[in-house]
């Protein structure tokens, strides 16, 4: 589990395909105290840590993942979203984020919105009605409220402080997002379904 609050900015440094994809991300984290099978979202997607080196970390993403999440597009230099897993005792300044990606969205406009960036993001109509207005999604594994939803798209506004330390101040206008709809959200609307056998 995450809180979809970013820790570290990483660097792919290196990608091998070969049946499954193995990537090498460096990191600002302290790699001793990170276990090996440790669990890191990377945008969002948590992924397991199956090599580190000083200032790296391996990760190994599967043909799922790779369909399902932006991880495909990723190239030498891409830099990309950390967080460590949530430890009990943590501070919970996000939302629970379970780092399992529902689906890749695509940032449709950027407008600045005095100091902030306000950001219009459009989704899989089938993941739409789960993104309610002041309700949490996790966007590239980022912690976010939505402002307003006008059918499949919706907006959120990216301060400065999270332009800085997280890769919002990279985005650019048609860029893939990983999205990852709010688990509460899931759940009632399933329950909804179930409601009206």
């Amino acid at each position: 589990m995450f809180t979809g609050i970013i820790t570290d900015i990483g660097t792919v440094r290196a990608i091998a395909k070969a049946g499954d994809t193995r990537y090498e991300i460096t990191t600002a984290y302290d790699l001793d105290g990170v276990d090996m099978g440790a669990s890191i979202a990377c945008n969002g997607c948590c992924l397991t840590v199956i090599a580190k080196g000083l200032d790296w970390f391996a990760v190994q993403a599967s043909g799922e993942t790779l369909s399902k999440t932006t991880l495909g597009n990723w190239e030498r230099g891409t830099r990309i979203n950390l967080e460590r897993a949530l430890k009990l005792g943590d501070e919970l300044g996000g939302h629970i984020v379970s780092g399992h990606v529902d689906g890749i969205g695509q940032t449709v406009a950027i407008t600045p919105d005095g100091e902030s960036r306000r950001f219009r993001i459009r989704v899989p109509a089938a993941l739409a009605r789960f993104i309610a207005p002041k309700g949490s999604v996790a966007v590239d594994g980022t912690s976010l409220t939505v402002n307003e939803v006008d059918g499949a798209d919706f907006g959120v506004n990216i301060i400065p402080h999270t332009q800085a330390v997280t890769t919002w101040g990279d985005m650019k206008v048609g860029q893939a997002v990983n999205i990852e709809i709010d688990m509460l959200a899931r759940y009632v609307a399933r329950l909804a379904e179930f409601g009206k056998s």
